[in-house]
């Protein structure tokens, strides 16, 4: 017995059940953070756009035994709701985070800056060449009203 207790303790203590607890614990909290998210923010816009979106309602009888598929209707319109949440919200982001990670990006890297130039065809020139002492590039030109011109810049790597 004493041999068993100390197995189990060792088991416990082992680094993949303490992380898959925590895990576990994390993503319970986290279901509920999504659950509300849903409830209270995609359920009610679908409701805005599309009408009530409640099936609950939805039933049918055979010799007496009552069906209600619309209560099944409406669990699946939620698994879908919430699966698309998560994915959009939480796998999407993380795999392009992990992504960057593995091509060996710093994701902490600076992003890059933008700025809008904008000038006649004479004096447009020169205000481009002196952003361009200071690393700017140019990435689009265009013509506005009254023939000006404006030119998007860009510093850092895009």
């Amino acid at each position: 017995m004493k041999n068993a207790a100390k197995d189990f303790k060792e088991f416990v203590l082992k680094g993949d059940v303490v992380a898959l607890a925590v895990a576990v614990i994390i993503a319970t909290a986290f279901g509920a953070v999504i659950a509300a998210f849903v409830a209270n923010i995609i359920t009610p816009l679908l409701a805005a756009i599309g009408g009530q979106p409640d099936f609950s309602q939805l039933d049918f009888a055979i010799n007496g035994s009552r069906f209600q598929y619309g209560l099944f209707i409406n669990a699946v319109i939620t698994f879908l709701i919430i699966a698309a949440v998560v994915f959009f919200l939480v796998v999407r982001p993380y795999n392009a985070f992990k992504k960057r990670v593995e091509q060996g990006e710093d994701p902490d890297a600076p992003t890059p800056e933008y700025a809008v130039e904008t000038g006649s065809g004479e004096s447009l020139p020169a205000a481009l060449n002196a952003r361009a002492a200071d690393g700017w590039k140019v990435v689009s030109v265009s013509e506005g009203a009254g023939g000006s011109l404006s030119a998007v810049l860009v510093k850092g790597e895009v």
